[in-house]
């Protein structure tokens, strides 16, 4: 009964809040650019041939610290929290793939990059086709880790959360309760699971506004349309996945790699994280991939 009266009270809060502007604890080296009503903050290094790396669902750029320095050497690179993460602002709208991909092209825009190489992890793949359905002529090239690109991909709560209401209170639940398990669901090696790592992403998703967006992202993610649409895209493609991932199953690398007539590469003893499980090799990968002469 009390459980009952806990979750009742819980729908009567109301929506999710949203929020924009400077948050505490905001890193002093952070870079923003105003993009499509967002303070969008990103990092830009190196020079040569661009190349933009998208972090996963409710993650930030903080993903490819392993990465940059590798890719910096021969390419100008560009990271960003995307909307509704990182410290990127959070603000009430559109939080699907081509709402996203509109905020990416915008910030090349702002930044002066013409064309560019998309790299994308997890959620950040399905934004990544999103720019190159939408805007084929400025992607070069995909490299996508462990994509999130098909509907029947989404967990259930995904799809109960897309009813308003209910996805407020599920939201409340599941994220209210401290992240390890969640975490630890996405490594094969669970060393890899610390109390700082866990810490950190409990106080990110802690930040104002941050459940309201990503309760956001996910009723944008509603695959069923834009994945009839993935044979059309005519980019040299490389897939990098995990074998031993759960929350993105290497059947469905292979069913995009088909649809792309992309290149699979299945790291052993690796989970949803190939740029930290399998960095060295992954690492490699995408800088040869990159490398590769093309348009």
């Amino acid at each position: 009964m009390r459980f009952l009266v806990w979750v009742l009270s819980l729908s009567m809060t109301g929506c999710l809040s949203f929020h924009g502007g400077r948050m505490a604890g905001e890193p002093r080296s952070a870079t923003f650019a105003a993009v499509r009503g967002a303070r969008v903050r990103f990092v830009d290094r190196g020079q040569g041939p661009a190349v933009v790396l998208l972090h996963g669902f409710a993650s930030s750029l903080e993903t490819w610290d392993r990465v940059v320095p590798v890719l910096a050497r021969r390419h100008r690179v560009i990271a960003l929290d995307l909307k509704g993460f990182g410290w990127t602002d959070r603000p009430a709208g559109d939080y699907s793939p081509r709402e996203q991909a509109a905020l990416v092209l915008a910030l090349l825009d702002a930044r002066g990059v013409d064309r560019a190489a998309i790299v994308g992890h997890s959620w950040g793949a399905s934004i990544a086709l999103a720019m190159a359905l939408a805007a084929p002529r400025r992607v070069t090239r995909l490299a996508l880790y462990d994509a999130w690109a098909y509907e029947d991909q989404l967990p259930t709560l995904f799809v109960w959360a897309r009813v308003r209401g209910l996805g407020e209170i599920l939201f409340r639940l599941f994220y209210g309760e401290r992240p390890d398990e969640r975490i630890a669901l996405a490594f094969h090696d669970k060393r890899l699971v610390t109390e700082k790592l866990a810490t950190d992403v409990e106080r990110a998703l802690d930040r104002p506004g941050t459940l309201a967006a990503a309760l956001a992202a996910v009723r944008g993610q509603r695959y069923d349309r834009m994945e009839r649409r993935y044979r059309t895209i005519r980019k040299p493609s490389l897939l990098l996945w995990g074998r031993e991932d759960v929350v993105t199953p290497v059947s469905f690398g292979e069913r995009l790699a088909n649809d792309l007539g992309a290149r699979l590469v299945v790291y052993p003893r690796c989970g949803h994280f190939p740029m930290l499980e399998a960095a060295s090799a992954s690492n490699a990968e995408i800088d040869r991939f990159l490398a590769e002469p093309g348009p």
